[in-house]
């Protein structure tokens, strides 16, 4: 199993000691990118990796790098501190940088970890916002570690060896998960938006490039009947809708 890391803290503190623990229940190698030293520009908007291509990205040759690991990984770890409620703003950037695989997302057949710390709160809704991040990036299954550290001399390492082994059971077994309503409702989304009477071009070289068009969701994902139904439903309203 290759596993790739992206730690979101500046620092080895909670964070950084959670996913050595979480690194103790998994087997294989592991590629840790500290985005504190990946020296990312800010996004700075442009929108020309959603509109034009990621590849005209401005910071192409710093993203592109992460995104290429993470597509050949078997395992996805994400970890940040909980910073004003939020991920940390590396990681934000980060996230920021890969809007355009929310138009366009590729990894249905990953699953992922997140670990998520913090002195006081926002534990679980940060580790909510980076699922539902994943998740738009098309991964199929996520994990989440939620720790609040604070006054605490020595961490409580069971529920984090208890999930940390789920994922990796998970990952040994090698099965895809049918996606949630949410997730079918936002492929149908990009998938219309190629449809339309002016669509993005990339997008819609994506998804016609790709044969995405002709899905109800990734070929290798199953859904059962009703999602089936329910996909091909939310495709004619949302084709009708968005012109």
């Amino acid at each position: 199993m290759k596993f790739v890391i992206i730690n979101g803290s500046p620092r080895k503190k909670n964070t950084y000691e959670v996913i050595n623990q979480v690194k103790n229940n998994l087997n294989g190698e592991f590629e840790e990118i500290n985005l504190i030293k990946s020296d990312i520009p800010m996004c700075n908007g442009c929108f020309k990796c959603i509109m034009d291509g990621e590849e005209y990205c401005p910071h192409f040759d710093r993203i592109n790098p992460i995104v290429e690991k993470i597509s050949d990984c078997d395992g996805i770890i994400i970890g940040s501190p909980v910073y004003a409620m939020n991920v940390s703003g590396l990681l934000k950037n980060f996230f920021d940088h890969t809007a355009y695989l929310f138009h366009r997302p590729i990894l249905f057949d990953k699953k992922a970890l997140v670990v998520v710390t913090t002195a006081g709160a926002g534990h679980k809704k940060v580790a909510n916002y980076i699922d539902e991040t994943l998740r738009h990036w098309g991964v199929n299954k996520v994990y989440k570690i939620p720790i609040a550290c604070g006054g605490k001399d020595t961490l409580d390492t069971k529920p984090i060896d208890n999930e940390s082994k789920k994922f990796m059971k998970d990952l040994n077994s090698a099965k895809l998960h049918s996606p949630k309503f949410g997730d079918i409702i936002f492929f149908n989304v990009w998938k219309a938006m190629a449809f339309s009477k002016e669509p993005i071009k990339a997008d819609k070289d994506y998804w016609y490039k790709t044969d995405l068009i002709n899905y109800d969701f990734a070929p290798n994902v199953k859904l059962n009947p009703i999602k089936k139904v329910f996909s091909k439903l939310m495709f004619v309203i949302l084709k009708k809708f968005i012109k």
